[in-house]
């Protein structure tokens, strides 16, 4: 049964209508993919050495940092990883046990990069262990509870992205620790290094993680298996439903029309109402990088880089993912007699306005004084006048739909933040920093700031034009649009 599983998820992969686009993308991750790959196989072999040559014990070192290893493989799996998927609706009505599909749905997420990856660091240390004098059995326990580790992490990222008080007790454990070692408060590693060195100095303590692996696939498993039911979601919550017409807003037309259903869209659900919390909690970024409290940000490249995001909060967590905010009905637009045009115009009113208020709110910059806000101002126009433009440029790749109907994802879907979205913005941070530092060259800081201001008015001024060639990438992407939303 497994491998006519295998050969059903082949030709669902081979015949995807991504399968052939964003190819450019597609090369990028496979080149990241190897990077990082040899980066992990070096880390392997050579910090055995290094930490030798500082004169302490490289397993004791190792074992120290592992809690903070296992952070930052969970954040990034919550962040990055998207999580492998079968279509089982098809399946439900076949001889099939329930059992078994689940299983290999979970097993799926066992061949995920971000588990495989590890091995390329923990098989190359372990074996330099082994080859310098350590104690083999006790090596590969230590392998075995770490990996068994990486693991858990893997379904503890599946639990979060299904449900939200595992979302919010993860973050709450990383951010507590965290605010604990950051303050000198309580060093973690105190406790962390005893209990992964105790992988090696014990023959029995490697069996936790084990246990613990086999629990979170049980919990995985029996979460899974209770909601596969072919009703399951069909009912919906009653609640008093409010109507508001925003009248207003019908002397502009079409247009018009679009803002009010974007405006809906954020007051109604909680997908899009997280995004908006989420893009206010932006305003407060730049205190890291404005307030000088740290040194090495103490300095206009960082603050730079800091207002691009206290002004485009709302761009990057919204705007990026125009149009998968309408993917529930995006077909039934697609066959209205409606004009691009006014589609794309309505998101990019929508995110000028929300840069503006953003510029507005973060008027309290001005304690820190007037250039510090000044900074603030240069960004808030780049972004309406640039990265306006480039957010929606980015959406016509971005074929992830947003489910807006859910009431267990109360942080949104995690699976709408990938590698995709990810390589899409980096563009959006590093031009504006690249505008920057060629007018601090030219003539200072000031003519950087005059750069950057001055390429946000003449994205403005050209923006009909570049209008013109937004709608037709969305025109020419339509039907692969469309036919990734189909995709479940």
């Amino acid at each position: 049964m497994f491998r006519r599983f295998l050969n059903l998820e082949w030709k669902a992969f081979t015949r995807a209508s991504s399968f052939q686009a964003n190819v450019v993308i597609k090369i990028f991750m496979i080149i990241g993919a190897i990077y990082f790959s040899l980066l992990f196989l070096a880390s392997g072999f050579l910090i055995f050495k290094v930490i030798k040559k500082m004169g302490q014990d490289p397993l004791v070192v190792v074992s120290k940092f592992m809690w903070y290893y296992m952070i930052m493989d969970l954040l990034m799996r919550i962040f990055l990883q998207k999580i492998p998927v079968i279509n089982i609706r098809p399946l439900l009505t076949l001889p099939i046990k329930r059992g078994t599909i689940v299983h290999f749905a979970i097993g799926k997420t066992v061949l995920s990069f971000f588990n495989f990856i590890h091995w390329f660091f923990l098989l190359p240390f372990t074996l330099t262990l082994i080859i310098n004098g350590y104690d083999p059995l006790s090596a590969v326990l230590w392998f075995i509870a770490v990996t068994a580790l990486i693991y858990c992490n893997n379904f503890l990222n599946i639990l979060a992205a299904n449900k939200d008080w595992v979302f919010i007790l993860i973050i709450a454990l990383l951010l507590g620790t965290g605010a604990l070692q950051y303050y000198t408060i309580y060093d973690v590693t105190m406790v962390t290094n005893v209990f992964f060195h105790g992988f090696y100095t014990t023959y029995y303590l490697f069996l936790i993680p084990i246990v613990a692996l086999a629990g979170l696939w049980f919990a995985t498993f029996s979460y899974f298996r209770k909601a596969l039911y072919l009703d399951t979601g069909l009912k919906g919550k009653h609640e008093v439903a409010e109507t508001q017409d925003y009248t207003w807003l019908n002397r502009f037309g079409t247009l018009g029309i679009f803002l009010k259903n974007d405006i809906k869209l954020l007051r109604r659900n909680k997908r899009s109402k997280t995004t908006v919390i989420m893009s206010f909690l932006f305003l407060f970024y730049g205190l890291i990088f404005m307030t000088g409290a740290i040194e090495a940000y103490d300095n206009a490249f960082w603050k730079v880089f800091a207002a691009i995001f206290v002004t485009g909060g709302f761009m990057f967590t919204f705007g990026q993912f125009v149009p998968s905010w309408d993917s529930a009905y995006f077909p039934l637009m697609m066959s209205q007699n409606i004009q691009y045009r006014d589609y794309i115009s309505s998101k990019w009113w929508l995110i000028v306005i929300a840069t503006i208020i953003s510029t507005v709110l973060a008027a309290f910059y001005l304690y820190f004084g007037i250039d510090t806000y000044l900074i603030i101002i240069a960004c808030a126009v780049y972004n309406i006048g640039v990265n306006s433009h480039l957010v929606l440029l980015g959406g016509a790749f971005v074929k992830t739909p947003i489910d807006l109907t859910t009431s267990k994802q109360a942080f949104g879907d995690k699976k709408a933040f990938n590698i995709k979205t990810l390589l899409l913005t980096i563009p959006k941070m590093l031009l504006p920093i690249a505008f920057f530092l060629v007018g601090d060259a030219i003539g200072g800081i000031q003519l950087g700031f005059a750069i950057l201001a001055g390429a946000g008015i003449l994205g403005f001024a050209f923006r009909n034009m570049v209008f013109r060639q937004i709608e037709k990438l969305y025109k020419r992407e339509k039907y692969k649009t469309l036919q990734a939303y189909k995709q479940k």
